[in-house]
């Protein structure tokens, strides 16, 4: 099936810092709908085999939507490397949280597309690591949201903090450094993002949001996962009994994907798997 796109396309995140979003779509005449995508820490909207994948859903019969987290250290001229290391500093849950609204509300107003390529009123939320838990608690209080799917998400945001002596010299120092290997950056984090997520623990717990969901929610997760242990699906899983979990034997926390990927390769067959799952899901009843 032939695919249009429109990409980088500026839409304006949390603090008015304007990030980028891509549109893919199918030639079909009926309003289709609409999967909006959330990517994870250190990570971008053309990630990987991510952008495959992306594509092999439009292709599926959806409108795909994909955007960049607005504080992600990625700029408008620079989207894949991370040159704007200030804002990735102020980084927060709460301003991915504002920029997964912002999103939900650009694909509700009219834009310079035609609207009739997506339904408004069916769309649907997938998101890969950090991005699967943004994308979990934005669906437990947000009814424009229809179904939500995880990929390798974490259950837990505060398990996720590092241990009490790095912690206390985070505070100390008010900045921690974390590591990019691909671009060999040390990427400042400041202890704000701390003192929010401990002031805002209900808002931001996954086991409370997991029991608010009434939608369809999948969880998917490799047997695998190097970053993020599968015990944390396992809990995500238990925390909603309506929820459906699906384990890929032998996949790691990407399901086969790096950066960068080569625009002829294949999909690895872990992604293979996690797409044919995840189809399988989106167009249930």
């Amino acid at each position: 099936m032939k695919l249009n796109s429109v990409r980088n396309l500026k839409y304006i995140g949390a603090n008015q810092k304007l990030s980028l979003l891509d549109v893919i779509y199918p030639e079909k005449v009926e309003p289709l709908p609409l999967i909006i995508f959330a990517h994870g820490f250190k990570g971008y909207k053309d990630w990987g085999h991510f952008p495959l994948l992306m594509e092999k859903i439009a292709a599926s019969g959806f409108c795909v939507l994909k955007f960049n987290f607005s504080h992600n250290g990625g700029s408008i001229e620079d989207p894949i490397d991370f040159p704007d290391l200030a804002a990735f500093a102020e980084n927060t849950y709460l301003k991915e949280q504002a920029d997964l609204d912002e999103i939900l509300s650009w694909a509700q107003k009219d834009q310079p597309l035609p609207m009739r390529i997506w339904n408004p009123g069916e769309i649907y939320l997938i998101g890969h690591s950090r991005g699967g838990s943004m994308a979990i608690l934005k669906a437990a209080q947000d009814a424009r949201i229809k179904k939500v799917v995880s990929w390798s998400a974490v259950s837990d945001l505060l398990m996720r903090l590092p241990a009490e002596e790095e912690l206390y010299k985070w505070k100390k120092e008010g900045v921690r450094y974390i590591s990019n290997a691909r671009t060999k950056q040390q990427m400042p984090m400041r202890y704000q993002f701390v003192e929010e997520l401990e002031e805002h623990q209900a808002e931001l717990s996954l086991q409370k949001a997991c029991k608010r969901i009434d939608i369809p929610q999948l969880i998917v997760h490799g047997s695998e996962d190097e970053t993020v242990p599968l015990q944390m699906a396992e809990d995500l899983n238990a925390w909603n009994q309506k929820a459906k979990l699906v384990s890929i034997n032998g996949a790691n926390h990407t399901f086969g994907g790096k950066q960068p990927w080569p625009k002829d390769q294949a999909l690895p067959p872990e992604a293979k798997e996690l797409l044919h799952v995840t189809l399988s899901f989106l167009k249930s009843d």
